[in-house]
Formats: C-alpha cells, structure tokens, sequence
C-alpha cells in the first residue's frame, strides 16, 4: 500500500516537472529570434527533459497498457517531429488550381522551403500537425487561438526576388463564411457582390461626389452587403476569424516588391516604367468559335484541360498560351475565328482592389499603385486613402477614420503614413484565371510562407489510368520562368 501511495505521489512529480517544462518551453519559444534558439531546442530535450522526467513510465508495465503506450508515444513522437520540421524547415503544397498554369499544373505537389525566406515563429502553436485550420471529417478547428503571438521571422538564406514563386497566406482569408460551400471564397467580393444589390447605398450615383463622400458610398455598400451575409446565416453560415498563419496558403508570382510602382496597361506589368518580363507560359483568354471540336492529341500537345474544354463549350473562351493561341490560329480546318478576351468584354465578374474606392481599374488596365516598404512614408490622401486602407488599418493595425474631410490614424489627423512591414504583389501566370492582387490588394510580410524548391510529384486529374505526369518529377521551380 505504502508503495502504491509512493508511486502515485512520483507520478505527481513527473506531471508537475512536465507542465513546468512546458510552460518554460513556451516562455522560450516566446524569445526565439534567431536560428540559435531553434538549434538549442533539441538539446535542451536531450540534456534535461529526457533526463529529469521519467517519460517512458509505461515500459514498466505489463499488458495492454504497455503495448498501448508504445502506440501513443510513436504518434506523438512522430505528430511533433513533424510540427518541428513542417513549421521551420520546409512543408509539402499541392497547386489546387488553375492559376498558375501553364508554369504550375493543378496536381503539382511542391516541396516548400521555409528557410529561404525564413520561417515564421508560429503565431498560434498549439495546432494539429499536417493541418492549416480544419480537421480532417470532422471539419472542426485544428488550433487553439490562445496562445497568440506577435509576428516574428528568423533570418533565412535570402529574400523575396522579382518573378519569383511564392506560398504565401491569403490576405483576404481573415474572415470566412463557413457554410462549406462558400470555402475558401473571397468573402469580401462577397459583401461588396451583395451589397451593390441590397443596399440603397447602391442606387445613389457617384459621378459628382467627392472623394470624401466617394470612400463613405462604398464602404455603406460593403457594411451592408456584410449585413445581408450575417443575417443570412442559414445559407452562408457564421463568420469566423483566422488568424494570419491559420489562413488559406496561395501561391503565385511575386511581380511587383516593395518600394516599386506597379502599373498593368493593356495586360503588360510595367514595374517603375519599365514592362517586366512576362513568364514563358503566361496564359491569357481568348474567344474561340470552333468549327469541330479539339482533337484529343492536340488538346495534350497544347496542354488544355478539361477545365479548359468546359470553359470554351459553357462559356465560348479559352485560357491560352501564346503557343497555344498561334498554333489554334493557323488551324483553319478546326478554329473559325479566334480574338483576345478585352475589357470590353465586361467578362471579369470580379471588382478590383480596392474594393472601396472608384479607380475604374481592370484586371488588364490597373494602377498606378506605389507598393508600401518597411519605413516608407507614404502621403495619404483621400484620393489614394482606399488603396492603403487596408495595409495601415487591418494588417499593421491601426485605428483609421475619415472626419471632416481628414485623416485620423489612432486619433491623430495626418497626412502621411510610415510603413511597419513590407508588401508584395502577387499574380498568377493564368492572367485571366487567377485571384490575385488585382483584386485583394498587396500580400505583407507577415504572410509570406516560404518558397518552392522543387516538383516531387505531379498527378494529372483529367488522365484515367497512370495520372503521373513523369516529365514534372523533381523539375526545379526556379527554371519554369
């Protein structure tokens, strides 16, 4: 009796020694800022807390309860190694879809390198491995909100180059409606969708107005498009918030950086004047009046997909590369006329960033737009305030009001902004196929998640039998330009 009292009294040791541990663990991850202090995390385990706690209790036992144990210590053993490694070394991502085709294929599965930029100090930790925000069938939370820390980035091998490849999380990801449906929808093109059809905000014209009155129109439109959702419940379901690192991962080409002007004229991306250099399979949608349908041949030589195919017999245009598009051309026996998608076409069902202002801006003719630098000042102005909006308010966090025809930032009228963090803007290589910043704005620093290094599996979903595309296996991504 007096040794089973011992032993439970141990067993209290052990647990209290573990949640002390813990708890000091979480205090240091807290001041983690440099590789250093990821280095020392394995030897701290090894040289205190495999010593001072008696993890393996249960090799003691006898029975099921060891065999038990032996199971759970492998999954948990396994469960935080690979937390370790997928939050500071490198993570797997499949392009789910089309938006940056031809470069990157639906399919492709991509080894990310976290080192290359950087890895992030989580900023909710305690969350399931292998999981972004949901748990698989149960389609429940996979984190837990609390703790939450400030952002912070250890320094990684390099930074963020023109035209390069990017994962990154969704800015526009931190409010989501829930309804299954509406996942991963831009719930803002939403509100603004719902708002120019409910709210009488809408029916006012705006030739005339001010710029002042301007910015009010269109933010009474979204709150009350916001509205129709919430109290529609029924049919989007409730509006969650995720935090920056919980939100959707996207990937897409970085083509404009910090601190550069970016301007799109006639769907050329000129950065500070100059045109930058389009990726070699760029697509762009063309209108095509075929006289039989696409061999099937052709279809892969071409590499359209079925995706493609529907688009072209639903809705008459076709996501095109330029090879594509001349080879198509030539083809008089299939193709009976063939023309570029213009804006004109009034086929983008989607409104430009910012959502809030009125700049006629398309996804072919956009900009001018200065990209915010960490320690950029920017002059605001009422006319530019809604590009910035956005930035100064919700990712650097910033109380920010119109009064009177002036800005107030935390309570104090200015006219100027200085910038916390740097942002980029990011597209996709299916130039008219692809959500991006043209229509929610710029990607800061903070949700930059690393880059990828290499294709280590490609499956085809439109091929029956053998989906492996061979010929993409370990391609290095740095040499699709």
């Amino acid at each position: 009796m007096i040794d089973k009292t011992k032993e439970k009294l141990n067993m209290k040791k052990q647990w209290a020694k573990f949640i002390i541990v813990l708890l000091l663990y979480i205090a240091f991850l807290i001041w983690l800022k440099s590789w250093l202090g990821i280095i020392v995390i394995p030897f701290i385990y090894d040289a205190y807390i495999s010593k001072k706690i008696r993890w393996q209790w249960w090799k003691e036992s006898e029975g099921p309860v060891r065999m038990i144990m032996s199971w759970v210590d492998a999954i948990v053993f396994a469960l935080v190694a690979v937390y370790f490694i997928n939050q500071f070394f490198f993570q797997n991502y499949v392009i789910p879809s089309s938006s940056l085709e031809k470069s990157l294929l639906t399919g492709d599965y991509l080894f990310v390198s976290k080192l290359s930029y950087g890895p992030r100090i989580p900023e909710t930790p305690l969350t399931m491995p292998l999981t972004q925000h949901t748990l698989p069938i149960v389609r429940t939370q996979s984190y837990i909100s609390w703790p939450h820390w400030d952002y912070r980035r250890v320094k990684g091998l390099g930074t963020v180059q023109q035209n390069d490849i990017v994962v990154f999380n969704y800015p526009a990801g931190d409010s989501v409606m829930m309804a299954e449906q509406f996942q991963p929808q831009d719930y803002y093109q939403y509100c603004y969708s719902y708002g120019m059809q409910c709210s009488p905000e809408a029916q006012r014209p705006v030739d005339g107005l001010s710029a002042e009155n301007m910015l009010a129109h269109y933010n009474r439109i979204i709150a009350d498009g916001a509205a129709f959702i919430k109290d529609n419940k029924s049919n989007f379901g409730s509006i969650k918030y995720r935090p920056t690192d919980r939100r959707e991962n996207y990937v897409k080409r970085c083509v404009g950086l910090p601190g550069q002007t970016l301007q799109i004229k006639n769907r050329i991306v000129y950065i500070n004047g100059k045109a930058n250099k389009e990726p070699d399979n760029v697509q762009y949608t063309y209108f095509v009046k075929l006289r039989q349908p696409i061999p099937d041949e052709l279809l892969i030589d071409l590499q359209i997909s079925t995706e493609d195919v529907i688009s072209q017999n639903q809705q008459g245009y076709l996501p095109l590369t330029a090879r594509a598009y001349n080879t198509l051309k030539s083809r008089k026996d299939l193709v009976e006329s063939i023309r570029p998608v213009t804006d004109n076409d009034q086929i983008d069902v989607y409104k430009c960033y910012p959502l809030n202002g009125n700049h006629n801006w398309t996804r072919d003719n956009y900009g001018p737009v200065v990209i915010p630098k960490k320690g950029m000042t920017m002059k605001l102005t009422l006319e530019n305030l809604p590009v910035y909006d956005r930035p100064i308010r919700v990712y650097e966090k910033n109380d920010l009001q119109v009064k009177n025809g002036k800005i107030y930032i935390n309570g104090k009228q200015t006219d100027s902004y200085t910038f916390k963090m740097d942002y980029y803007w990011m597209m996709g290589d299916n130039r008219h196929n692809s959500a991006d910043s043209r229509y929610w704005g710029f990607v800061p620093e903070d949700h930059i998640v690393g880059k990828p290094i290499f294709i280590w599996l490609s499956v085809n979903p439109d091929k029956y039998g053998s989906k492996i595309r061979w010929n993409r296996l370990f391609r290095w991504v740095d040499n699709i330009k």
